[in-house]
């Protein structure tokens, strides 16, 4: 693994923010200042495929990458779009098995709803 994805991987699992490639960048380029935009995206493209990492497609259909590759699902704010994990327990139905023909070998789900502080703002 080259030491672009390795520092990728590293800043992205850092994080519970699941940030886009442009944060990601930001962060990246203190450690590697001579990393380009691009590079950020190519890799970040690889390491999805591979598994390594986690594409989540936002409301506003902006790329948004996770480093926790277990399965788990999000909630993003429909206010301010902060993107979190759902505890693990709260939708266990969902993680089961289910009783169809087709083989699942992936899927994409999350929540939408109104953070702590966007609530609080609404009362």
């Amino acid at each position: 693994m080259t030491i672009q994805k390795r520092i990728i991987l590293d800043e992205l699992g850092k994080t519970k923010k699941h940030p886009t490639a442009e944060t990601l960048y930001s962060i990246i380029k203190k450690r590697l200042p001579e990393i380009s935009i691009g590079t950020v995206y190519r890799n970040l493209e690889i390491l999805t495929q591979r598994g390594k990492a986690q594409r989540i497609i936002d409301r506003k259909r902006k790329n948004r990458f996770d480093g926790n590759i277990d399965r788990h699902f999000h909630i993003e704010c429909s206010s301010c779009n902060r993107l979190e994990d759902l505890p693990k327990d709260s939708v266990e139905i969902l993680n089961n098995d289910i009783d169809i023909d087709f083989e699942i070998t992936g899927y994409n789900l999350y929540f939408c709803g109104l953070c702590p502080d966007c609530k609080s703002e609404m009362a």
